[in-house]
């Protein structure tokens, strides 16, 4: 082959590489369009998931607070959320740390389970007392369904877009495990809070 049939076949190749580069730049930017896939699950879900990592971090760790929020366009309705939040706390370090469960992938909460920074713990304080997993018998949906027989299924038919948010914690006066079933985006601007006993799904009372 020739010099001049050498350089006019590596002309050709440079301007097939050329033209395929728009290509992959225009399916990048369909892909990046797509909207992010959401992830929802029950509180027992995320805290099953939340504990192993939560038991390295300190073995003698417990659940403290289990709580979710709205986001990524959910509303709890089915008592699942995309985001959960737990504080554990360790009676040994007196050290408490905030482990996250997240459905979705943002800038601020990566997908799947994540971790703040350290805070003091008394384990001498009853407001914030750890529990035991298996005093959690009853998941945030069937938590759902006591509240909805109880105010929350008018709420919901007078706006059917009404938030939803769920909080798990020990009620140390009666030494109960409960679910506080939360018809607003946060506990200042509920509209309802029913309360359900987590190991029993007895309704308890609403607020």
């Amino acid at each position: 082959m020739t010099k001049a049939a050498i350089f006019l076949l590596a002309a050709a190749l440079l301007t097939l590489g050329c033209d395929s580069s728009p290509k992959k730049s225009g399916n990048g930017s369909a892909a990046n369009n797509q909207k992010p896939v959401i992830s929802t699950e029950t509180g027992r879900f995320a805290l099953q998931k939340m504990l192993p990592p939560a038991r390295m971090w300190a073995a003698d760790s417990r659940p403290v607070r289990l709580e979710s929020s709205v986001l990524g366009g959910t509303d709890g309705h089915d008592g699942k959320a995309g985001f959960w939040r737990c504080m554990f706390g360790s009676a040994a370090r007196q050290k408490a740390e905030t482990f996250t469960w997240s459905g979705m992938d943002t800038p601020d909460n990566p997908k799947g389970i994540n971790h703040g920074p350290e805070d003091s713990y008394n384990p001498a304080n009853r407001s914030a007392q750890g529990f035991d997993l298996p005093f959690l018998k009853v998941d945030s949906a069937q938590a759902f369904e006591v509240a909805q027989q109880h105010g929350g299924k008018q709420l919901l038919a007078k706006n059917p877009k009404q938030e939803v948010i769920y909080l798990l914690d020990w009620d140390p006066s009666v030494n109960e495990l409960n679910w506080h079933v939360i018809y607003g985006s946060s506990e200042s601007n509920a509209k309802l809070t029913v309360i359900v006993n987590a190991s029993e799904g007895k309704f308890v009372r609403k607020e």
